[in-house]
Order: C-alpha cells, then sequence, then structure tokens
C-alpha cells in the first residue's frame, strides 16, 4: 500500500548512512562534535529529543526498564515528559491523537511480548489512517532473540503490515541513525508509523553516542514525489474551465498537507462545491456555502447526489475507499476525474483518473492557482450556476434532520448542543452511531477532528482526547463516546486522573452496540445477537467518584443544556452520560453494494407553499415545484 517507502526488510547495506555531526566538521569551520560516553537507552532519549518529542505516551516491563531507567534521569531535567497510561492501547492511540492535533509526530513506548502486543491495535489505526508515529518497544537480549525467551514476541514480524518501516536495533552506535531516519519516514511521503524495536542488552550497553542531526539523513530509494507535474497540472486546469458540474472530493491527505487555504481558493475560484471524507472534515470551512458535508455511506444526501451528478471529480488526498465509493462502478460514473495524491500507489488504484498529479496536495494545489493566476484562468460568468442552483435545492429538500421524540433526547440532538456551546474545541470520537452524528453535525476546523477511520476502532476516543489535550492544555478537547466504545478503554480515565488531564467526554447512551443494532434490524432480519449492552454497563457517576474524576448522568431534555454548561466550565476532567432515544438509527445510508444516489432514510421536506417554478437543468423546460423529474425530457429536477 505504502509506495515509494523505504521496505520494512531492507538490510542496513541498502541504506545510505546520514552524515553525522562529527563527519560534517571536516567541511566546516566548527569544532569537532566529542563522543559522549553514553547508554543505548540515552542515545534514544537523547535523539527524540533532539527531533522535537515533548511527550512520549507508554507503559514500563522488564525489557524496556534500562530505557525508563534513563527517561527518569532525562524527565528530571525538563527536557521531555512522559504520560504513564494504564495500557499500551491507550498509549498509541494518545500518541495518534497528539499527532492528529499537532501534525507533529507522536511517540508511544511498550515493552516486549504482551505490552508490543498492545500496541498493534494502535498502530494499524494510525498505518491506516496515515498518521505519523514512533512506536519504541522493548526486547528480550540480543542473545535470547529467537529462543522463546520470557515475554518475547517477534513484533518487527506481526507488524510489518501494519508499519510504514520497522527497525531491530542491533547496535547501540546505530541508535542515533535510526532515530533520525524514522522520524524521516514517518513524517514525509504519505506519513504513517514506524517501529524501533530495543533489545535490553542493547539499551544497556555504552557506546560513544555522537547525536545525528535532524534532517540530514538521505535514504536510497526514497525520494517521495512532492511537486507536481507541470504539463499534468495544465491539463487539469484544462478540464476544469471545460467542466460545468465540478465537485471536490477532499480527504485526510488534505489535512496532512495543511491545504485547507488552497482549497477555499480553489473552490472560490471556480465555484465548485466541496465535499469530504470522514478524514477530511475540517479542510474546508463546513460554514462556507459551497460546503456539501461528508460523503458516502452516511454523508448528506447532497453531497452523494451531487457526487453521482458531477460532470467532474477532483479527488484531493483521498483514496476512493469503499465507505465512500458505495457501488464502486457507479460511483460519479458521469464525471471525468483529477487525482492529487501523494503516494502514486493510490492513483488509479480504485478509479482510473483522466488526469493523474503525484506530490503533495498543498504543492500541487499552490502551483494550479499560480498557473491559473498567471494565465487569468477564472471560472466565467455563471459558469456553474445552474449546477450550484441543482445543488442547493438538494440542500434545501434533503437537510440533515435533527429529530424531537417527546419523550427522550435524540443523539443528534446532543452533538448540535455541545457544537453550539464548544464551537471551537477539538472533537474526538470512538466508533460507530455517535461518529457518523458527529462527523454530520459538527463544525469543525483544521485537526480538530480526530477519528478513526480506515480502521474504525472502539475505545480510540478516549485516549486520543488524552494526547490531543497534552498537546493543547489550554484548548477545549471534547471526547464523543457510546457507551459500547466507552468500555473499550475507560482504564484511561486512570491516567486522567493522574495527570489533571482536562479532557471532557459525553457518552450517547443508547444501550446497543448502535451501528450492529442497526445492521442488523436492516440487513439481519431483526436478530439482535449480542449487541444489547444495558446489563453491565457501569453507574457512570460510581465510577467516575471511584477515579476521583466528576461523573453526570441525564435522560431529560430540559437538563441537556444546562448539564453541558457546567461540564465545560468544570476545571478538570469530566464524563457526562446521556441517555438517549434507544432505537435511533443513523440516516441518510447507503446499503453495501448501492449506488451513493441509493439512500435510504431520506425525509424529504415539503416545498414552500409560494416556491418559484423550478426550470430543467437540461432543457430548460419550466416544471412544478412539486415535480421530482422534468415534464419534458425526464431529468431528475
Amino acid at each position: 500500500m505504502r509506495s515509494q517507502s523505504v521496505s520494512a526488510g531492507e538490510s542496513p547495506s541498502q541504506i545510505s548512512l546520514p552524515q553525522t555531526e562529527n563527519h560534517k566538521q571536516s567541511r566546516t569551520s566548527s569544532p569537532p562534535v566529542v563522543p559522549k560516553r553514553a547508554s543505548g537507552g540515552f542515545a534514544l532519549l537523547d535523539s527524540l529529543h533532539r527531533h522535537g518529542v515533548d511527550y512520549i505516551f507508554g507503559y514500563p516491563g522488564g525489557a524496556i526498564l534500562p530505557i525508563y531507567d534513563d527517561l527518569y534521569k532525562v524527565e528530571a531535567t525538563g527536557a521531555m515528559k512522559h504520560i504513564l497510561v494504564r495500557h499500551e492501547q491507550g498509549a498509541a492511540h494518545a500518541a495518534d491523537g497528539y499527532a492528529r492535533a499537532t501534525g507533529k509526530v507522536g511517540v508511544c513506548f511498550g515493552t516486549s511480548g504482551p505490552g508490543a502486543t498492545n500496541l498493534v491495535t494502535g498502530i494499524a489505526t494510525a498505518y491506516m489512517d496515515s498518521i505519523p508515529m514512533i512506536v519504541v518497544t522493548g526486547q528480550v537480549a540480543r542473545p535470547s532473540i529467537g529462543t522463546d525467551a520470557f515475554q518475547e514476541t517477534d513484533i518487527y514480524g506481526i507488524t510489518l503490515p501494519i508499519v510504514k518501516h520497522s527497525y531491530v536495533v542491533r547496535d547501540p552506535k546505530d541508535m542515533a541513525r535510526i532515530v533520525a531516519e524514522a522520524f524521516h519516514i514517518a513524517s514525509s511521503g504519505r506519513p504513517g508509523p514506524v517501529l524501533i524495536d530495543v533489545p535490553k542488552d542493547v539499551a544497556l550497553e555504552e557506546f560513544d553516542y555522537v547525536p545525528v542531526k535532524p534532517g540530514s539523513v538521505k535514504l536510497r530509494g526514497y525520494r517521495p514525489t512532492v511537486k507536481g507535474n507541470p504539463r499534468q497540472i495544465n491539463a487539469a486546469i484544462q478540464l476544469i474551465t471545460e467542466s460545468r458540474r465540478p465537485l471536490l472530493y477532499v480527504g485526510g491527505g488534505a489535512i496532512a498537507s495543511g491545504a485547507h487555504e488552497e482549497i477555499k481558493q480553489l473552490a472560490e475560484l471556480f465555484d465548485i462545491p466541496v465535499t469530504t471524507t470522514l478524514m477530511g472534515i475540517g479542510a474546508f470551512d463546513e460554514h462556507h456555502p459551497l460546503a456539501l458535508g461528508m460523503l458516502g455511506m452516511h454523508g448528506t444526501a447532497y453531497a452523494n447526489f451531487a457526487v453521482s451528478d458531477c460532470d467532474l471529480l477532483i479527488c484531493v488526498g483521498a483514496r476512493f475507499d469503499d465507505r465512500v465509493t458505495g457501488k464502486l462502478d457507479e460511483f460519479a460514473s458521469r464525471a471525468k476525474v483529477i487525482h492529487i495524491d501523494i503516494d502514486p500507489a493510490e492513483v488509479g488504484k480504485n478509479r482510473i483518473p483522466e488526469v493523474p498529479i503525484v506530490g503533495d496536495v498543498r504543492n500541487v494545489l499552490v502551483d494550479l492557482l499560480r498557473r491559473c493566476k498567471e494565465t487569468g484562468v477564472k471560472a466565467t460568468p455563471n459558469q456553474n450556476q445552474e449546477w450550484l442552483n441543482l445543488v442547493n435545492r438538494w440542500r434545501d429538500e434533503y437537510p440533515l434532520i435533527v429529530p424531537h421524540h417527546p419523550d427522550s433526547i435524540s443523539p443528534q440532538e446532543v452533538i448540535v448542543e455541545v457544537n453550539s456551546q464548544a464551537p471551537n474545541a477539538f472533537y474526538t470520537t470512538d466508533v460507530g452511531q455517535h461518529q457518523m452524528w458527529a462527523a454530520q453535525f459538527l463544525k469543525n476546523g483544521p485537526r480538530r477532528w480526530i477519528s478513526s477511520a480506515g480502521l474504525g476502532t472502539m475505545g480510540f476516543g478516549l485516549p486520543a482526547a488524552m494526547g490531543a489535550k497534552v498537546a493543547f492544555p489550554d484548548e477545549e478537547v471534547i471526547c464523543i463516546s457510546g457507551d459500547a466504545s466507552f468500555q473499550m478503554c475507560l482504564q484511561e480515565l486512570g491516567t486522567l486522573a493522574q495527570y489533571a488531564i482536562n479532557v471532557k467526554t459525553i457518552i450517547i447512551n443508547n444501550g446497543w452496540q448502535g451501528m450492529v443494532r442497526q445492521w442488523q434490524q436492516a440487513f439481519y432480519g431483526e436478530r439482535y445477537s449480542c449487541s444489547n449492552m444495558e446489563v453491565g454497563m457501569p453507574d457512570v457517576e460510581l465510577l467516575a467518584k471511584a477515579y476521583g474524576i466528576k461523573g453526570m448522568v441525564i435522560s431529560d431534555r430540559s437538563q441537556l443544556k444546562d448539564a453541558i454548561a457546567e461540564m465545560l466550565a468544570h476545571k478538570g476532567p469530566v464524563i457526562l452520560n446521556v441517555h438517549v432515544t434507544r432505537d435511533e438509527n443513523c440516516y441518510p445510508m447507503v446499503a453495501p453494494g448501492k449506488s451513493n444516489a441509493q439512500m435510504v432514510g431520506l425525509q424529504k421536506q415539503p416545498p414552500k407553499a409560494a416556491a418559484e417554478p423550478v426550470y430543467c437543468s437540461n432543457c430548460n423546460a419550466k416544471n412544478a415545484p412539486t415535480h421530482n423529474f422534468c415534464a419534458e425530457c425526464g431529468t431528475k429536477l
């Protein structure tokens, strides 16, 4: 999947060594770097510090104790801070959340054997969503490797399919080089996690340590393409100027490259509506009149209609995954495609584009906009006006609905209310119905939406929020969870309590594994096998009290506004358990194997009494506002 990355099995002889500081001194007037006698563990920590690491999330154990012993001394200097999690999965998710919120590389530690394997779910989560992360695991001593020693596991082999690259440090003299390479690989090209496995005796062994300067590594064969081909950029501009129904389809690559301003400029220059993937949320201002929200399985109706009817699809940092496309051969079937992505393996993998452009998304868009400015290219008057009118009519006819039940709180009401009171917060989510409602109704800025998209990891939300809050202690960080997801990593409440990490968690509690129940209702004859979570659900107030933090429970709409205000005002972590409508389903929904235009659960708004006549976009015939299809030519109105 990861092209242009260093092969995980590549031997050191295939990788050119970086120039260390003492190598460089022969070509400069600076004094030579004097090697310092140090352990492999110190070399690791010092190298992490030199690469800007402020926080490490981890859990100690036998094989990694030498590194923790050195960490004890390093922490005393204030150079770095370690956050002790309650489970290694929490460490990986916290490092992931830190990376998503900051754009920096997240770092987590775990010991050998079960400590390392507990990190696997978090590593896979980061890999699927292209999140830069350094994962350091302890390992048994070199002579014991391969002997089935106590707590020995081949974490290098286990994680090969879910990392961008892996290392086993066989010699402490390689430590500084390996860390420098790991940061370069994790953060360049298409980002991803990198594993560094450190045998116990390597961490203990002393040697003459010489640091490696960050950014000095040169890896033979690893040259990610960051600039788009000018000829392809010109071809893309030509297609845009010829289009009459263009659509921007924006994914997580736009977030990773920081391209939100360029996307806005492109959309406004040519009046192009913008839809985002789950990973792309925040890349475009969702209050903007050109914003269509999320597309795909639980996307907005107007985004899914738009992608079905567009004549040009401009894919920016997305990968045509199945939750977006539905039935692939009917996805944007009338459209030509421009695909911009840093990873050449993704371009053409699921959909062959007319214009492929490999490069960093922001770099490509900067060059495209510059070319438009130089040549005076822009939208002609009313070039896309009929298309915008049609899209806006879909928006009016098929809005997202917030139900108001007389005897219960709807989940959507909770999402809307918390967003109104904390519009600029960082939001993390777990996975399920609450995640999709949050994606539909929250309005997020860049990097303020943090959710497991590719792997769909329950238990992600709370530790990810922990990582984001550690990164931005003065910002509001809110986790939207479900009653089932919350129980996957609730032990991290202990971490919140120990470090007074002021994360607010809202549990959308319907007593079910909500999305499982919805699928069982829709596709499995209402046979609700093992999806009810009522029995065994902890008393949240008592649970929070046991950890020394604030817990709240509400079930009445009249309590909602004040409860959220109280939660946000509290100076410390809070869990707010909101009992919501038990059988609410998440709509719209594209059933598996169906096209995006074939959504279920649509609620069409009745036409306004004084509505104007509708003119057909194909033949311009006048139609009554109640018509769905043109009476003259049959075109969908």
